[in-house]
């Protein structure tokens, strides 16, 4: 396969790029296949239609909620073909909580788990003896300024629903409601307590500016819930370590319902190298490579065997050991044709209702009609 050069897209981060770059300049050595990796924002990430991507790159870096857009439109190549199966049997083994799954979609396999992550706790070790394992510790941290949380669409929504999970909720199916009062309004209630505490930046904040402020600063003692950035709990990485743990409770049940995160390596349809592209993504999703030079150049595994070695949690401050629990309890957003709207717009519902200071009932009432109209549902 000598003399083939493959286009790959992933989003603008340490941790997305680094180990892409590092683990394909080994994949040409060893296959002659060369793999050129651009970057967009995670904002671009987390909205760029997938589409308008397979158009240009061979290879994708995803967010599982596209599996529904992306089997409608058929712009990705399938990879549940032959002559992978023990492959895909040792990365369904290793899922890390539902990693896995989430890339199955309408029967077929759109991506391959090649990050885990979950909204989690980071802290700092430093300035507080332990991390929150309560809401109403939280509260107690911000009420003296110490709390920092990213509230930038879509994650004002993904901290709604990672608290109303912790509640016991799960989303409504079609012709439901996607959160009923019984959860919704109590969950905004404590997150427009929270926010009266925050600066006010964190309605523009993603988890790299929060993260990066907290690195940063000797103010912020804690982000209770953050998609986990192991780059983070690295030596080195910025001013100040971060360490990460389970997410505080709102709940009784523990560090469940934490919305999934993480990302998954995708093949575009139109690829005129589709086997290279295949056969790369399976080598760089497999579990030596994952818990092998994947993690050793700054990457967040999604292969389950790189969460339990010790010398990679080791050298990340604990970071995989201390969050696996909230991983393995992580719920799974919906995936269907139409999402990807709705979670943008019920998020800037969430935002702007934070800022103006809108009732809870009000949020949640907008939420559920915006979920009826992308579902296809008749509003009710």
């Amino acid at each position: 396969m000598t003399g083939i050069r493959l286009r790959g897209m992933t989003w603008d981060h340490p941790r997305g790029y680094d180990p892409l770059v590092a683990c394909s300049a080994l994949y040409k050595e060893r296959d002659g296949v060369e793999i050129v990796w651009e970057k967009r924002s995670l904002q671009d990430f987390e909205s760029f239609p997938v589409e308008e991507l397979a158009r240009r790159y061979d290879l994708i870096v995803i967010d599982h909620p596209h599996a529904g857009q992306v089997a409608r439109e058929g712009c990705l190549y399938p990879l549940d073909q032959q002559g992978f199966s023990a492959e895909r049997r040792s990365m369904l083994a290793g899922s890390v909580g539902q990693s896995y799954q989430s890339y199955v979609f309408d029967g077929r396999l759109w991506a391959l788990p090649l990050d885990a992550a979950a909204q989690v706790q980071a802290w700092r070790q430093d300035l507080i003896g332990s991390a929150p394992e309560t809401w109403d510790e939280v509260m107690i941290l911000a009420r003296a300024g110490k709390v920092v949380l990213p509230l930038r669409a879509p994650h004002s929504l993904m901290c709604v629903m990672t608290l109303a999970a912790n509640l016991g909720w799960k989303p409504g199916g079609i012709g439901e409601d996607f959160m009923p009062q019984t959860f919704g309004v109590p969950v905004i209630e404590r997150l427009a307590e929270l926010a009266g505490h925050l600066d006010e930046r964190c309605l523009s904040f993603d988890p790299i500016a929060a993260l990066d402020l907290m690195a940063q600063s000797d103010d912020i003692a804690c982000c209770p819930l953050v998609y986990g950035y192991v780059s983070y709990a690295h030596a080195g990485f910025r001013s100040h370590r971060l360490a990460f743990s389970d997410i505080p409770c709102l709940g009784s049940i523990g560090p469940l319902g934490s919305v999934l995160g993480g990302t998954g390596i995708a093949v575009s349809a139109r690829s005129e190298h589709p086997d290279a592209a295949v056969r790369f993504a399976y080598w760089v999703a497999s579990e030596a490579v994952q818990r092998g030079p994947y993690a050793a150049s700054g990457g967040q595994p999604g292969h389950g065997s790189a969460w339990l070695d010790a010398a990679v949690d080791q050298a990340s401050n604990g970071f995989y050991s201390q969050t696996r629990a909230t991983l393995e309890g992580a719920m799974l957003r919906p995936r269907h044709d139409g999402y990807m709207a709705f979670q943008g717009g019920a998020a800037r519902v969430i935002s702007d209702g934070l800022l103006a200071k809108a009732p809870a009932r009000r949020i949640v009432e907008d939420i559920n009609r915006l979920a009826c109209r992308a579902s296809g549902a008749h509003e009710h």
